[in-house]
């Protein structure tokens, strides 16, 4: 009897708790479609301010007292220069305003499907809305390439910042290959670090075909298509050459395309030579004119910290409660029945 006992205490603890797991989902999963339209925001950071700090830091640490002393009197004196230039250009009102020029800067971590083009078509959005021809934007881009389409639409999202005579500056510290060098050849200048890959203007398709194996195993596979080129080429069905040609075909026009508009944008460029799907690191990049200067991008952002306003402009979307309470509860559920049953085992082991 107490054996029985203990097992139904047991069972209704463990009920109890799958029953509350399920349900707190439940709830937690209805929130998180109701809240799906939730668009995100843009996060702005002053990259002055912060290299400001920085410097002001380590300069505190390395001079002694006097010698900071001494700075302190500088940089007052330094100051009251400043005003007086200010207050003088104020009253003079023939003297144009002079405008400290903007720098923007955009990060690009590129997927196999682009789907970061979501965010960068805001941030570009949001730029575009402020910025002048005396500013620059400034992309850190690092990606293999991916999709055609969903790198083109990236591409685009960049010429819409030399449509409007804006300054454009691509940097890639590792990699900006295929659709990312899609994405490079859009901007004014493309800065690379000295072995970065660069290049791979080509295209590439790989197909598995199960044909063989679903014969052995006397399976059928039917597809039915209207229009001779809908399918060329099939991973279950049987391949014709027909379909293989015309397949190839079809990677040779976008060829054509990708050579089209990379010498569109960067006319100097030998594109017989270059657009081989070879890759060059940085330095090589160089000397084919892949790229204009080898520089990281945290050289070329402190070497303009002092003369422009740097900051850095970021569309990002908030995870709500649901969604973290969600992605923790889906990861503890296992843990939480693993522990019921080692505290209430009845069973030696």
């Amino acid at each position: 009897m107490e054996f029985l006992y203990e097992y139904g205490l047991f069972l209704a603890k463990a009920i109890t708790f799958v029953i509350a797991v399920i349900a707190i989902i439940i709830a937690i999963a209805s929130s998180a479609m109701k809240q799906g339209g939730k668009k995100g925001e843009l996060e702005i950071t002053d990259l002055s301010e912060q290299y400001t700090e920085v410097e002001e830091d380590i300069t505190h640490h390395l001079l002694s007292k006097e010698e900071l002393k001494e700075k302190e009197k500088k940089d007052k004196k330094a100051e009251k220069e400043q005003a007086k230039i200010a207050k003088k250009a104020s009253k003079d009102e023939s003297e144009e305003k002079t405008v400290t020029p903007r720098l923007f800067v955009v990060d690009f971590n590129g997927s196999i499907d682009a789907k970061e083009v979501g965010s960068l078509r805001e941030e570009i959005s949001a730029i575009l809305t402020v910025a002048q021809p005396t500013d620059e934007v400034f992309v850190r881009l690092e990606s293999g390439g991916g999709m055609v389409h969903g790198y083109g639409l990236a591409a685009s999202q960049l010429d819409r910042v030399r449509q409007k005579n804006i300054p454009l500056t691509a940097s890639v510290d590792k990699v900006a290959a295929s659709g990312g060098y899609m994405m490079a050849c859009v901007a004014n200048k493309i800065v690379s670090a000295p072995f970065a890959i660069i290049g791979s203007i080509g295209v590439i398709a790989q197909v598995p075909n199960f044909h063989k194996l679903l014969k052995k195993n006397d399976v059928d596979f039917e597809q039915f298509t209207a229009g001779e080129f809908k399918r060329t080429v099939t991973m279950f069905g049987e391949n014709t050459e027909k379909g293989r040609e015309k397949f190839v075909e079809e990677l040779e026009e976008t060829h054509v395309l990708f050579k089209n508009f990379v010498s569109e944008h960067r006319p100097s460029l030998d594109i017989a030579k270059v657009a081989t799907g070879e890759h060059w690191f940085g330095t090589q990049a160089k000397d084919l004119g892949l790229v204009d200067e080898l520089e990281t991008s945290d050289d070329y952002l402190q070497a303009r910290c002092k003369s422009h306003k740097i900051v850095q402009i970021k569309y990002a979307t908030k995870k709500g409660l649901a969604e973290k309470f969600s992605k923790a509860a889906s990861l503890s559920f296992d843990a939480i029945i693993s522990k019921v049953w080692q505290n209430n085992r009845i069973f030696p082991g």
